[in-house]
Parts: C-alpha cells; structure tokens; sequence
C-alpha cells in the first residue's frame, strides 16, 4: 500500500483531481451493483472507499503544505 500511495504523490494536481472523480465514480458504480446484488466480490467497496481516502489525504496535505509556505 505505501508503494501505491507514493505513486498517487507523484500525480500532478490536474492528475489528483481526475484519479478523485474516477474513484468516486467506480465507487457509485460498485454501490449500484452491491444493491442490485450483482456485486461478486464485496472486498471491492473497502478498496474503492480507502483508495478515495488515500486520494483526498493527499490533496490535503498539499494544501496545508501551500498554507505553511505562504506564511
């Protein structure tokens, strides 16, 4: 997982923003199949929620970092 992280800091801030709109939407996606139960593996909305959490940690971090250097 660290690994998948350090690579989601590379992304560049137009690449953060699209990767938070792919994983919300895959996650509206899984949502629609786990309640038509044609959801296979239920281990899929754990990821889809952890990797929107990954994603929106490092937007925010990078926007206290931003903070912190105009001070």
């Amino acid at each position: 997982m660290a690994g998948n992280a350090e690579s989601m800091r590379r992304l560049s801030e137009a690449d953060l923003n699209k990767e938070i709109n792919e994983a919300y939407r895959a996650m509206f996606t899984l949502r629609f199949q786990h309640a038509s139960r044609q959801l296979v593996n239920y281990r899929e909305l754990r990821n889809a929620r952890q990797k929107i959490a990954r994603l929106r940690t490092i937007k925010r971090e990078r926007e206290l970092a931003a903070l912190t250097e105009e001070e």
